[in-house]
């Protein structure tokens, strides 16, 4: 799925197939879950995995991130249980709504369950669309938090098919390049990574544009329930390796269950420690 990188009117070279999605097509072939767990992590014995991320001795999933101060915790819950509203979707950036408040985006691959984590986040079924195709969202979806507005939520287009129409393609990777790159109000992009799987490179390639756009990001690994505690562990162990090996990514990995409950609480501490 590798493809040249394209160059922009401004010089910034592009990789082309990190945008490649909207449903068009299907999942690659290592987007099946692997035996016994994810990303190839499970290969690490007990004593390779950090003590902190290692599960308890009764087998229940291990640490999902770092420790929240128990206000955070309690303040992020207050503002995700107010008002949390559906602004716009800007399909270009002459759309994007005026950047007046502080902006947290998430991204990730057209299946990695972003639209239900989003819902789990704020505690509403139906604010982020979900959809039994993958990559239906195609736009840069904006959500209001609280009254008076406090911060916007920003549902970045999933990437990671490589069937979509060359023109669309071209247009969603300059709409979330440039989104990146030129918007201020921008605190932190949350990159979520599937647990069944690790790191795949086609995340390595967003990794690698959000590091060269200097924008700070968090990994945020999703579906944790669908995997054994041990194997959890150590996708969460490899995870947070690669993330302290680049420069613009946070050292600590969520890991979340938007079916569970697991790790919202860390996620909403996470965005209102982002903003600041």
């Amino acid at each position: 799925m590798t493809i040249p990188p394209q160059h922009e009117a401004s010089g910034r070279i592009v990789p082309q197939t990190i945008l490649d999605h909207a449903g068009h097509g299907q999942p690659d072939a290592g987007d099946q879950p692997q035996a016994g767990g994810g990303g190839g992590a499970t290969s690490d014995s007990p004593a390779d995995i950090p003590l902190h991320h290692q599960p308890a001795a009764d087998g229940s999933p291990p640490r999902t991130g770092e420790d929240f101060d128990p206000e955070l915790i309690e303040s992020a819950r207050k503002i995700f249980a107010g008002p949390v509203a559906f602004l716009k979707s800007a399909p270009k950036l002459e759309h994007l709504p005026a950047p007046v408040v502080p902006e947290v985006a998430f991204a990730g691959r057209s299946n990695v369950g972003k639209s239900s984590l989003l819902n789990a986040l704020t505690n509403r079924n139906g604010l982020a669309r979900t959809s039994n195709t993958p990559g239906r969202t195609q736009e840069l979806n904006f959500f209001d938090v609280g009254i008076p507005l406090a911060f916007r939520l920003v549902d970045m287009p999933g990437y990671g098919f490589a069937k979509a129409p060359k023109d669309m393609v071209r247009q969603w990777r300059y709409l979330v390049n440039d989104f990146l790159r030129g918007r201020d109000v921008l605190k932190r992009a949350l990159v979520l990574i599937d647990s069944r799987h690790g790191i795949k490179e086609v995340d390595r390639e967003i990794l690698a544009m959000l590091d060269k756009a200097a924008v700070s990001y968090r990994i945020v690994l999703t579906k944790a329930d669908k995997v054994k505690a041990t194997d959890l562990a150590a996708v969460l162990a490899a995870t947070e390796v690669e993330a302290r090996r680049r420069p613009a990514a946070h050292p600590s990995i969520i890991a979340t269950s938007s079916e569970g409950g697991m790790g919202i609480a860390e996620l909403r501490a996470a965005v209102l420690e982002a903003i600041g």
